[in-house]
């Protein structure tokens, strides 16, 4: 490995480099678990039908399509004309989610559903969602993708009012405030509701007579509108219109309420018009490859943004490998551009599943249960580029570029299709301090010299709005949510400031 000679000028980090693997010569295999926890984890995903006689199977096929966006959990809620059927489980939606144990049981025309990763509250079945209440006036069903910046707060004011809560999911103080509101009509009393929250989020809801479905006014966090015989249909991403060969209609816009009724579809404006700024991470890691998100091809958007690093960053080199499975668009916009072989130099298998995979020492040593391993054949005495979308903490980095060079890698050079990750973030993605982000505490230089590369690269700022298809990043205006590069957060983070806004329509007219 490159640092050899220097060993002894390591930066000193404020969280431990990766143990080597004493019990074992071989080269070093990667645990599925390891690898996934040095990736920003994903938000969750919403799905909901509207007057369709195969509701809940319809729901749980969606579900399936957005299980990458929250494998912790998944729920589904229908309603049957008289009655709400609720059932949700821990684990990943095929587990549990079907026929004959549950769907037969989901009675009804209409339902939402929700897989979820947790970043608000723990990973109990409490707080599994869809989240359901009988209010006043009928039952009332809902499910969230994205995170309230102002939740704390709302919570502990509504316990001192008196309010009794039932888990610990921001999406509860949502649920609380509609069954407090005065409001004459559900739709009033979650208009209500929505003005005093803050930051990011895509609802759907299904009342005795209705589906909601609301984005927030920067509209950060994605909801799609789509359409199969009739019945609307509200989804966090394409792919899960595709899976039930349902018809892409729209998406909802920021700001924007759409109101499902046996009468038709009322779109409802209850914000001030502010700058859109869709979260630019669906782009760069969390949506799937096959969606279409902002109009966007998300596949073109990650292959052109392997192009502008190439343009930006290219090394001589023998081939181009990807860090599966994120870091294949990438890689290859990445060896076209440069004109360099695209190659497999990881192996990923993917019929070994993360819930039985114990990291224990013994297991590292045998090789047991494992996903990536280096293609030795492939790369060995080769020059090579890794490509990857992203570097949190940067221990897995250093875990893939020493498999790298244990296969026999001549040269091993890392291009990262993002900028580097200086900030964390509120809005529904998971993302650790700013003391465990590699970028936060060091400039590229230490980052290479802890990661073991010869040389190491990230996307500019400007090269990854070049790839979304404008000119440069709009430094008065910026084009999307990018706080986790730049720190420009988009809305004011009330639970972290201290400082309390009566309600959203203020903080949309302060700010706009």
């Amino acid at each position: 490995m490159p640092l050899t000679d220097d060993a002894q000028d390591q930066p000193s980090l404020p969280f431990a480099a990766p143990a080597e693997d004493a019990a074992s010569k071989e080269p070093l295999f990667l645990l599925d678990d390891e690898l996934h926890a040095d990736k920003l984890r994903e938000e969750c995903g919403v799905f909901g039908i509207f007057n369709h006689e195969d509701a809940s199977a319809m729901t749980t096929l969606g579900l399936h399509a957005l299980q990458h966006r929250g494998q912790e959990a998944a729920g589904l809620v229908s309603y049957d004309g008289k009655q709400f059927h609720s059932e949700r489980r821990l684990g990943l939606v095929g587990d549990h989610f079907t026929k004959q144990s549950v769907i037969d049981r989901l009675t009804g025309t209409s339902a939402i559903g929700h897989v979820r990763y947790s970043t608000q509250g723990e990973t109990v079945l409490r707080n599994v969602q869809p989240l359901f209440a009988d209010l006043w006036g009928g039952g009332f069903a809902v499910a969230h993708n994205g995170n309230l910046t102002n939740a704390v707060t709302l919570r502990n004011e509504l316990v001192r009012k008196g309010a009794i809560f039932q888990s610990t999911s921001d999406t509860e103080v949502l649920l609380q405030l509609v069954a407090r509101s005065s409001g004459a009509h559900v739709v009033d009393r979650v208009i209500d509701a929505l003005r005093q929250i803050e930051g990011a989020y895509a609802l759907v809801m299904l009342t005795n007579k209705k589906l909601i479905g609301v984005r927030d006014p920067r509209g950060i966090r994605p909801l799609v509108l789509g359409e199969i015989n009739g019945a609307p249909i509200f989804c966090s991403e394409t792919v899960a219109l595709d899976i039930i060969g349902a018809k892409f209609v729209r998406e909802v816009e920021p700001g924007e309420m759409l109101v499902c009724t046996k009468d038709g579809i009322e779109s409802l404006r209850p914000f001030p018009p502010v700058p859109h700024r869709p979260c630019i991470f669906e782009y760069i890691y969390f949506a799937r490859p096959d969606s279409v998100v902002g109009g966007r091809s998300v596949y073109k958007v990650r292959k052109k943004m392997g192009v502008e690093l190439a343009r930006e960053s290219h090394v001589p080199a023998d081939m181009v490998i990807p860090v599966p499975d994120s870091g294949v668009p990438a890689a290859i916009g990445y060896g076209l551009e440069a004109d360099i072989p695209f190659e497999l130099g990881i192996i990923r298998n993917h019929y070994v599943g993360r819930t039985f995979i114990e990291p224990s020492q013994h297991i590292r040593a045998l090789g047991v249960k494992l996903k990536h391993n280096a293609n030795r054949a492939l790369v060995e005495g080769k020059r090579i580029v890794l490509v990857d979308d992203s570097i949190v903490r940067g221990t897995t980095s250093v875990k893939i570029v020493k498999m790298m060079y244990e296969a026999g890698a001549k040269e091993v050079h890392m291009r990262i299709a993002s900028p580097p990750i200086t900030h964390p973030d509120f809005y529904g993605i998971d993302t650790p301090s700013k003391d465990q982000l590699l970028a936060a505490n060091y400039d590229v230089e230490g980052m290479r010299r802890y990661i073991g590369v010869d040389t190491l690269a990230f996307i500019s700022v400007d090269g990854l709005y070049r790839a979304m298809g404008y000119e440069k990043r709009d430094a008065d205006l910026p084009q999307f949510t990018d706080h986790c590069f730049t720190g420009e957060y988009p809305t004011v983070l009330t639970d972290l400031s201290g400082e309390r806004r009566s309600d959203q329509l203020s903080l949309l007219a302060e700010i706009a």
